[in-house]
């Protein structure tokens, strides 16, 4: 017999995780929030994947492995298909959560009873391959709470980059996600943004100024292996967005975006130059 649906879905799309996926599985499971089910769906990996996930024993923990190779797109969608919670986390195999993480941020969900909110985000803490902290990103207020959708969406645009974050410091509804549909990697960069403007579309933001998640930055994460295109995939989405009128961008908003975006890549690659060398 099938237990019953947790509170809260986290799903670890997994790909020659080996190295690293402990931690992330070790920051789930040292949540205060406890209710919850991780589940974590391997991409056909050729590493020991599996037998690192094999170690934990929590029952709340679901392993799932591909047949075949899906790609990006392929295994998000799948950890989107095979969630039960009510809310719903992606966690990249590099990443981590603060122990106050889940708590903090299904708290925020809960209280929206009218379902006003699209999504609950927060800041976090930038790590490198050995997690030492050398960063700190976030929205750009010092004050948290509620924020209209349209202007998340504006804000990131003009800025050339993703103030919402990784997808480890995102949690929406599972619900609402069913009726956007799956993620979508055509411009694979911007595979989350893309995904959190589709969202905010249909509700507005919350931001919590805590640092409750951290994203890694080390030489095998994919956000590195694609860093030299994402200035191209960042004005390739810029258009996408600029073309679909239900978005309200304006000329102004795109050409700001464009070159902001140049710029972002070009610290981007410094930024990770100096810590991966």
């Amino acid at each position: 017999m099938e237990s019953a649906a947790p509170i809260v879905s986290v799903c670890v799309p997994s790909y020659r995780g080996a190295t690293h996926i402990a931690a992330a599985i070790e920051s789930v499971l040292a949540q205060t929030f406890s209710d919850f089910e991780l589940l974590i769906v391997d991409d056909d990996s050729p590493d020991a994947t599996a037998a690192v996930v094999a170690r934990y024993l929590d029952p709340r923990i679901r392993f799932f492995r591909n047949e075949r190779n899906l790609g990006a797109e392929g295994n998000w969608n799948r950890c989107l298909q095979l969630a039960r919670g009510r809310y719903f986390k992606l966690l990249p195999q590099d990443d981590l959560l603060a122990p106050g993480c889940l708590a903090r941020q299904v708290a925020v969900l809960d209280a929206d009873r009218s379902q006003r909110l699209a999504l609950v985000f927060c800041a976090r803490t930038i790590i490198d391959g050995d997690a030492r902290a050398f960063m700190t990103r976030g929205y750009p207020s010092r004050r948290g709470g509620s924020i209209s959708g349209r202007s998340v969406i504006r804000r990131c645009l003009r800025r050339g980059t993703n103030l919402i974050g990784e997808p480890g410091a995102v949690l929406f509804r599972t619900s609402l996600a069913r009726r956007v549909g799956g993620f979508d990697a055509s411009i694979g960069y911007i595979v989350d943004l893309d995904y959190w403007f589709r969202l905010l579309l249909q509700g507005d933001a919350y931001y919590l100024t805590e640092r409750l998640a951290s994203f890694r930055v080390s030489s095998g994460s994919w956000s590195v292996a694609i860093g030299k295109k994402q200035s191209v995939a960042f004005q390739d989405f810029i258009a996408k967005v600029g073309a679909n009128p239900e978005f309200g961008v304006s000329a102004m908003d795109i050409a700001a975006g464009k070159l902001m975006a140049r710029l972002n890549s070009l610290l981007r690659l410094l930024v990770y130059r100096a810590v991966l060398d």
